[in-house]
Parts: structure tokens; sequence; C-alpha cells
């Protein structure tokens, strides 16, 4: 019997000011789909860190899938000419040429969902399902999200052993704003796993020099 094969997409790592951004495609058909649910499958956003690394091994272990990494050096160069977002989508066409699947289902990061299905569909000629909180709602994504967050959490885990414990690299995340003062007061610059174009490292360069000032 012919099996239709899906594709699911989805990232890790779009936000942070430190680290790679993953991007993963995972392949399978309905019936596999079905039992990675029946083994808890969800967003993982939702998921414990032991969770995710479980489903890890049983997702690779049965489905097909493609893992690209962005460091935070590779994004500064990018990110001179193209904007995150069409970053992601050239990460998007490279995974659907790959695997060439008859439909792909995509967490989309731009706000106009419809814009952005027919940009991706024109540039592979492959059908798009494209939804904001895919992760949520497509388990094909779902699938996905989970194999990037384990693999961004394992570059994340060797950075530490280089720079030390600088917290989930989120603009949001204390101990990472804390590390990139201290950093930037230490060295009299950023290190190379910093995200060069993101508003934080402005902020926290003006409250960081102000600091000196006030000494």
């Amino acid at each position: 019997m012919f099996l239709v094969m899906m594709l699911g997409i989805d990232e890790a790592g779009k936000g942070p000011v430190i680290g790679p951004l993953v991007v993963c495609g995972v392949l399978c058909d309905r019936d596999t789909v079905d039992y990675l649910v029946s083994l808890g499958v969800r967003d993982s956003k939702k998921m414990s860190r032991e969770e995710r690394k479980r489903l890890y091994n049983v997702i690779t272990s049965v489905c097909k899938f493609k893992v690209l990494k962005i460091s935070a050096e590779e994004l500064n160069e990018l990110m001179e000419r193209f904007t995150i977002n069409e970053i992601l989508k050239r990460c998007y066409v490279e995974l659907i040429s790959h695997f060439k699947p008859k439909v792909v289902y995509i967490d989309c990061p731009d706000v106009n969902v419809e814009r952005f299905k027919n940009e991706i569909e024109e540039r592979t000629s492959v059908e798009v399902v494209a939804s904001h909180k895919a992760d949520e709602i497509y388990p094909i994504v779902s699938i996905a999200s989970i194999v990037a967050k384990v693999e961004r959490d394992g570059e994340i885990e060797k950075l530490k052993v280089v720079y030390g414990d600088f917290g989930s690299g989120y603009a949001s995340d204390q101990r990472t704003i804390d590390f990139l003062r201290s950093y930037l007061r230490d060295k009299g610059e950023f290190p190379p796993i910093v995200r060069r174009k993101w508003k934080t490292l402005r902020r926290v360069t003006t409250h960081t020099l102000r600091d000196f000032f006030e000494l």
C-alpha cells in the first residue's frame, strides 16, 4: 500500500540572544504520527526536558529527519542581508527540497499566514499547511519541535562548558542578562555566541556604560 509521507517543520531558538537557531524537518506517515501521539507527543514547550529526550530517541529511530543548525556567528553574518524570517524561510525551502514530501506542515513565523504559505509553495511547488502555533495544532509539527528543541538544548550545553552557565540565553532571563553585562565588563566585547543584531545587546551596553560612568 502506498503511504503518503508528510513533513513537519519547526524551529527552536528564534528569539534568544545567545546560541544557535535550530530548524528541524521530520518526515513520516500518518500511522507513525498516530503512534508517536500515543506515546505522548505534543508541543515541546509543554513537556519536561526528560520527556522530550525520551520521545526524541523514539522519533529519531522511526522517522526520517534533518536538522539545520545556524550558529550565532553565522546569524550575525546572514542578518547583514536578511531578516530572521527570511533566514527561516530559506531553511524551510532547503528542508522541503531535501525531502520532497506530498505536503508540509509548518509553524508560520510570518504575521501573514497566507502570504507565507503562498511564498513557500511558489519556491518549492509543494502543498503547504501553515499556521501560527502549528506545534500545538498539528502533531507532525509537534514531532519536529521536539527534535529541534532537544538538538538546541544539546548545543547550549556544549556552549556552557566553554562559557559557564549563562542561563537560557533569552532576554527575559536575568542570569543571561547578568552574564552579558559581566562578560562585556571583563572583556570589553560580547562573546561570539551572541547575536549582535538583537535589541537586548543595545540595552545591556547602555546599562553597562552607565555602570562604568557611575564608578
